[in-house]
């Protein structure tokens, strides 16, 4: 059978931390970034081959699930 795991002091004190660390939300991007064009960002070739094959499975997806 599966015993709890004991925790070192030194994890709890991280966890504590943690805890008590303040949480901060996403930020969205500058107005300097947001006004860089979307063909200047570089985009690794792979990356743009693999989504759009996913872009055609997904289109040519038939079965349960599928929006029509």
């Amino acid at each position: 059978m599966n015993e709890p795991a004991h925790l070192c002091d030194a994890t709890r004190k991280a966890e504590a931390q943690e805890a008590r660390a303040p949480h901060v939300a996403y930020t969205a991007d500058t107005p300097e970034e947001d006004d860089v064009e979307v063909e200047e960002r570089q985009v690794d070739p792979d990356v743009r081959d693999h989504y759009q094959e996913m872009a055609e499975r997904g289109a040519e997806n038939v079965g349960e699930g599928r929006i029509p």
